[in-house]
């Protein structure tokens, strides 16, 4: 006999014997309604079955794969903003390798308020005398750097830049450092000196370079560092 769910009129093919001489109760697989079905197959209630019932098992149906949609667009947009996360937190923890890579990018860290040192060095132990050779004045500068990271680096130069008394740039000198490599945790030395300085020149401030030919702040390959008056 063929069997129709009251319900949602889903349709079951049934052997009679399994229904019986006395009937039975059967549920539906597809909305787990239940009905008693005669031993005739007599179900003349079930076989008009309520108005809306087959649209309302419908809209259950489809309400079950919108939550199911919206849990898994949610899932991604986790996902995704971890990834994104973890990308941004990665740069900004190790931002010294990405600047060392992407020299561009230093701008964007140092806008942000995180300082950025793509050579793995800092300044150590740096003074600067002023005196005079007979009768020409000379202002010396000396110091040592340290390689603060865990791999041996190569030594750029030191660029001394000379400022006035309200932080304009004069000029600038610049000093090879040595030796020209620098193992991890260990110093090396740099020095030069400026015949005939500027009298005007009140302050120093000492820059790290590549290029020995940059002019005052807009060299991209140079990081700033300490400073200090002249003596």
């Amino acid at each position: 006999m063929i069997l129709t769910c009251p319900s949602c009129e889903t349709q079951y093919f049934a052997d009679d014997a399994t229904i019986g001489e006395s009937g039975r109760t059967v549920k539906c697989a597809a909305c787990s309604h239940a009905w008693f079905v005669s031993p005739k197959g007599e179900t003349n209630h079930a076989s008009a079955p309520r108005a809306g019932a087959h649209e309302a098992y419908r809209d259950k149906v489809r309400e079950r794969r919108r939550k199911a949609s919206r849990s898994a667009a949610v899932m991604a947009w986790l996902i995704v903003g971890t990834i994104f996360g973890a990308s941004v937190a990665a740069g900004v923890i190790f931002r010294d390798r990405v600047v060392e890579y992407w020299p561009e990018s230093a701008a964007a860290f140092r806008a942000a308020g995180l300082d950025v040192n793509r050579y793995g060095l800092e300044f150590v132990d740096t003074e600067a005398e002023r005196y005079f050779e007979g009768t020409t004045p000379v202002l010396e500068i000396e110091g040592q750097v340290q390689n603060i990271s865990r791999r041996e680096r190569a030594a750029p130069f030191v660029r001394v830049m000379l400022l006035d008394e309200t932080g304009g740039y004069i000029g600038a000198s610049f000093a090879p450092i040595t030796p020209e490599r620098i193992p991890p945790g260990r110093t090396a030395s740099f020095s030069t000196r400026v015949e005939n300085p500027p009298f005007e020149a009140f302050e120093l401030e000492l820059q790290f370079s590549n290029d020995r030919q940059s002019g005052p702040a807009g060299d991209k390959g140079s990081d700033m560092a300490t400073g200090g008056e002249t003596e």
